[in-house]
């Protein structure tokens, strides 16, 4: 399946031009280029939303641990282009933008960089938020926001000279404002001490301080090629395999398509061996056709039985569609409870992640 299949290509379109409308009262073609930025970057954030709405209902199904990753420092970079490429759907996104006559290149310049920190610290906090989000773990970042985010420096009269970075003089339009859970940060004061006379515990309380009300804002991670759902999905293989035979191929395609229809797989593997009734009405719908191998003389004559059946079955054009692969074997136990999540990232895993991963198939 192709991975941009839930890609609509119109609705996208038509959430710059309403964005550009409702923020700022312009058509596209009156809108400066910051506006024509934030326009852009509401749509992807658009399409961002439902997937993290889905991400946190899961996190709270699942009920896992999660990981809670605090810095003082966060150093993410620019957002637009980075989730354009996370979502998988870059040169999509381009595409659209050059139908309404503007360059991506201009568009993602327009972005301030978010720099909230000063160098490796923030930049190794950020590569690990993608990675989690990637790996799909449940994780969040906590970090500050910092109003002027890094300094810049300008050389007058041969001195340098620190002024402030105001990246968000324009907003942030991936950020949303939870002010439904403010919080009460105490600076300052000291802390006195006493004893609880019924706990014998000694309790300390913070004076004299100066009180601030915080508010959080969120920011979406968007994990590179995946639906930032932190589970793993799969249809686990039938107890008997011969249960499958019961299943007709018009039910197989109508699974696929039901599937395919979400948008939220790069590519769909079906393992079938020799289950299916109709066999080449299935595999016609494929887009590839993997064959493992071996060099051998027994894995040889079984390829070629294989295709001199898709020649009896008039289905000749389907041999076209046979790619002979040989994957690594691992030796696993496969009475373990977590064997197919530990198969994802084993050798194989990565084997087939490398073979059908570029092509974007089912």
């Amino acid at each position: 399946m192709s991975n941009t299949s839930w890609f609509n290509k119109d609705e996208f379109k038509k959430n710059i031009i309403s964005n550009c409308k409702s923020l700022f009262r312009k058509n596209i073609d009156e809108a400066d280029k910051q506006q024509l930025f934030q326009s852009v970057a509401y749509a992807v954030k658009e399409i961002i939303i439902d997937r993290w709405i889905a991400t946190q209902k899961e996190y709270a199904k699942q009920d896992k641990k999660t990981v809670y990753y605090m810095s003082m420092e966060f150093l993410m970079g620019r957002a637009l282009g980075n989730n354009m490429i996370n979502l998988m759907a870059y040169d999509e996104m381009k595409e659209v933008l050059e139908e309404l006559g503007m360059d991506i290149n201009v568009i993602e310049d327009q972005e301030p960089d978010a720099a909230l920190g000063n160098g490796g610290l923030g930049r190794l906090a950020a590569c690990f938020l993608d990675s989690l989000a990637t790996l799909e773990y449940p994780a969040y970042g906590c970090g500050i926001r910092y109003k002027y985010g890094m300094f810049k420096q300008e050389i007058k009269d041969g001195y340098q000279v620190e002024v402030p970075d105001n990246w968000l003089k324009d907003g942030n339009p991936f950020e949303i404002k939870r002010s439904e859970y403010p919080t009460v940060v105490k600076f300052g004061g000291y802390v006195r001490s006493y004893r609880d006379e019924k706990t014998g515990r000694d309790m300390f309380v913070q004076e004299d301080y100066r009180a601030v009300t915080a508010i959080p804002y969120d920011v979406p991670v968007v994990g590179y090629g995946v639906n930032t759902v932190n589970t793993l999905d799969y249809v686990p293989p039938l107890k008997y395999s011969r249960d499958l035979r019961t299943m007709e191929t018009t039910k197989w395609i109508e699974l696929l398509e039901t599937i395919m229809a979400t948008g939220m797989y790069e590519n769909i593997v079906i393992d079938i061996g020799n289950v299916v009734e109709d066999i080449t009405s299935l595999i016609e719908f494929c887009d590839k056709i993997y064959v493992p191998m071996e060099n051998s003389y027994m894995y040889k004559m079984k390829v070629g039985e294989f295709e001199e059946f898709l020649l009896r079955s008039e289905a000749s054009e389907l041999i076209d569609k046979i790619e002979q692969v040989t994957p690594p074997i691992d030796l696993v136990d496969i009475e373990d409870d977590n064997f197919l999540e530990r198969q994802l990232w084993s050798n194989l895993g990565d084997y087939s992640r490398q073979v059908v991963g570029g092509g974007g198939n089912r």
